[in-house]
C-alpha cells in the first residue's frame, strides 16, 4: 500500500497541481491542514479517499483536528501538530502519539520535512507543499508492505 502526504498547501495551485502529478496512483491521501479547503482541487485530479484534518489557518470547516486511523494494519495519528507545539519539538506529539497506540504520526504546521523514528513510532512531516521552510517544497510517500513501513520525503 501506498499512501501520500501533502501539507500546508495554502491555495498553491500550481503546487498542488505539480504534487498531484506525482500522486495519482497513491492508495490514499492524507492531507494535514492549512487550507483543508485545497482537498476539493486535489479531488479534481485524485479519484480515491482523502483523509483530511484542519490546520491553525482552517477556519469555517468540519474536519477535527486530529484523528486516529487503522490504515495498512498500521495505527496512524493524524494531526496538523499546532496543538502539540511541534516548532519546538516531537516531545507532546510523542506522548499523544504513545497515548493512542500510534505506529505512525503524522503532522505539518512547520513547513520543514522531517522524518524521525522515536520509541518505535515513525514521526513524518511531508513539509510544505507551496511555501516550504527548507530546500525544497514537497509531500511525503509512505510504503506498508507485509508489514513494513518506508517513508520518503519527496521534492517538488
Amino acid at each position: 500500500m501506498r499512501i501520500g502526504v501533502l501539507s500546508d498547501t495554502h491555495r498553491q495551485h500550481y503546487m498542488i497541481r505539480k504534487a498531484m502529478e506525482y500522486l495519482s496512483d497513491v492508495d490514499l491521501l492524507i492531507h494535514l491542514g492549512d487550507n483543508v479547503q485545497d482537498v476539493e482541487e486535489i479531488s479534481t485530479y485524485y479519484k480515491g479517499e482523502v483523509i483530511a484534518v484542519r490546520g491553525n489557518c482552517d477556519f469555517n470547516v468540519y474536519e477535527s483536528f486530529d484523528r486516529v486511523e487503522s490504515i495498512g494494519g498500521k495505527k496512524f495519528f493524524i494531526t496538523h501538530g499546532h496543538n502539540y507545539n511541534v516548532k519546538k519539538d516531537l516531545t507532546e506529539l510523542k506522548y499523544k502519539a504513545i497515548e493512542v497506540g500510534a505506529d505512525i504520526a503524522l503532522f505539518g504546521h512547520t513547513h520543514i520535512s522531517q522524518i524521525a523514528f522515536e520509541e518505535g513510532i515513525w514521526f513524518v512531516n511531508p513539509g510544505s507543499t507551496s511555501l516550504s521552510r527548507n530546500e525544497n517544497n514537497s509531500f511525503a510517500t509512505i510504503d506498508i508492505n507485509e508489514g513494513k513501513i518506508e517513508a520518503h520525503i519527496r521534492s517538488l
